[in-house]
């Protein structure tokens, strides 16, 4: 094995040979590394890496993802740590390298996704895996659309948080799957994950459908109506988050799922 190639950060890494101890610090690609059959090689991982569900009572947990052990991640001494340059800051990274090689992955629509899976399925020599898994996502794509091809847009929100109240905007995985659900994202165009006053909801589109997201913050019901009043009669949704917000092979089961979604919003016009 001797490869060169660049992360989603365009850092050029070489390899000689594949990497044996990893660490993860990102919950949806802890996961998708699992589904490419590397879980014996994960040496850390997050306390936010719930996918699998045994997988913190096996593992080394290093931390958050915005607040990480060093000194721990030092003393695991992996071959490669996998971040994130939503999840994980700069400052994490540089720190990183450090004493060891970083991997930034960069994710912001279904292409970058479907080049992640690709790469990583490089860097770890399990090409043959990472393929089978961008192959059954594109087959999945496929019948979404055609399931989705008569199907209206509705001008949607997608709230992520509370106090204050920030919702997901333009340029981002979340948007990317809006997109793919043709809900034509009322803030897009106002950055990434901007802060909004309820009060100029109708003003800024008045949303047919609100979705509120079951990550990061746990919506309740009572935020549910208190949201729902400032429209004009738009539907309020709670979503699964990690449908939504995680990337990787998570696509794989979030398609069936915004299906359903679909459904759901069909049975409550």
């Amino acid at each position: 094995m001797n490869l060169i190639l660049s992360d989603q950060f365009q850092a050029e890494h070489r390899f000689s040979s594949a990497p044996v101890r990893i660490v993860s610090l990102v919950p949806s690609q802890t996961e998708l590394l699992c589904d490419l059959g590397l879980e014996s090689r994960l040496a850390g991982i997050t306390k936010f890496c719930v996918r699998p569900f045994h997988l913190r009572a096996q593992k080394t947990v290093v931390g958050g993802t915005k607040k990480v052990k060093l000194d721990l991640i030092r003393d695991l001494k992996p071959d490669i740590v996998i971040a994130n340059r939503e999840e994980n800051t700069l400052e994490i990274v540089e720190a990183l390298k450090e004493f060891t090689r970083v991997w930034v992955t960069d994710v912001r629509n279904i292409a970058d996704n479907l080049r992640m899976i690709e790469d990583l399925g490089e860097v770890f020599n399990v090409r043959t895996e990472a393929l089978k898994i961008s192959d059954k996502i594109k087959w999945g794509l496929e019948r979404f659309e055609n399931f989705m091809h008569e199907r209206p847009a509705r001008k949607t929100a997608y709230f992520i948080w509370k106090n204050p109240y920030m919702v997901a905007g333009g340029d981002t995985y979340i948007d990317a799957m809006l997109q793919l659900n043709k809900f034509d994202n009322i803030y897009r165009d106002k950055g990434r994950y901007p802060e909004i006053r309820l009060g100029r909801i109708r003003l800024e589109g008045d949303p047919e459908v609100v979705i509120l997201s079951s990550e990061p913050f746990p919506f309740s019901d009572e935020d549910a109506f208190e949201i729902g009043r400032y429209t004009h009669h738009g539907k309020t949704v709670f979503a699964d988050g990690e449908m939504f917000s995680w990337h990787g092979s998570r696509l794989l089961k979030a398609l069936p799922y915004f299906e359903q979604l679909q459904l759901r919003l069909d049975r409550l016009q």
